[in-house]
C-alpha cells in the first residue's frame, strides 16, 4: 500500500471506508508516546527501500522507533533475520548472502 511518503509498503495499513481515516504501521506497531507511530514517520524510513532492494521472503524484519541524543528527534532501526540460515542479517539492503548467491545465479545464466 502507498504510504503519506508516496512510497510502497506492505506493513502500511490504510481504512479510509465510508469516512473512516485509520492508518498504521504494523512493522512499528502502535506504542506509547513519545515511541509512537505517526504518518510522518513514514517520510524517512528506510523499508520501503529495504523492500525494494531485496525481496527475500526468508528475511524477516523488525522495527523500533528510537529517540536521540537529549529526544529532540525519533528514528527508526529496522534488525532483519534470515529463517533459512538462521543468523542475523547485517545488511538487510544486501541479504545474509546464502538465500541468493550471486556466483550460483551467474553461473545459470551462463549455461
Amino acid at each position: 500500500m502507498r504510504t503519506p511518503a508516496g512510497t510502497e509498503c506492505k506493513y502500511f495499513y490504510a481504512n479510509y471506508f465510508r469516512g473512516r481515516n485509520h492508518e498504521e504501521c504494523r512493522l512499528l506497531e502502535n506504542k506509547q508516546p513519545p515511541y509512537n507511530w505517526e504518518p510522518k514517520t513514514c517520510f524517512q524510513c528506510p523499508v520501503p527501500e529495504i523492500l525494494l532492494a531485496n525481496a527475500c521472503p526468508n528475511m524477516v524484519l523488525k522495527g523500533k522507533i528510537k529517540r536521540s541524543l537529549f529526544g529532540l528527534k525519533k528514528y527508526i532501526e529496522i534488525s532483519a533475520y534470515c529463517t533459512k540460515t538462521n543468523q542475523v542479517v547485517l545488511e538487510p539492503k544486501i541479504g545474509c548472502g546464502e538465500c541468493h548467491n550471486i556466483d550460483a545465479i551467474i553461473s545459470d545464466i551462463e549455461i
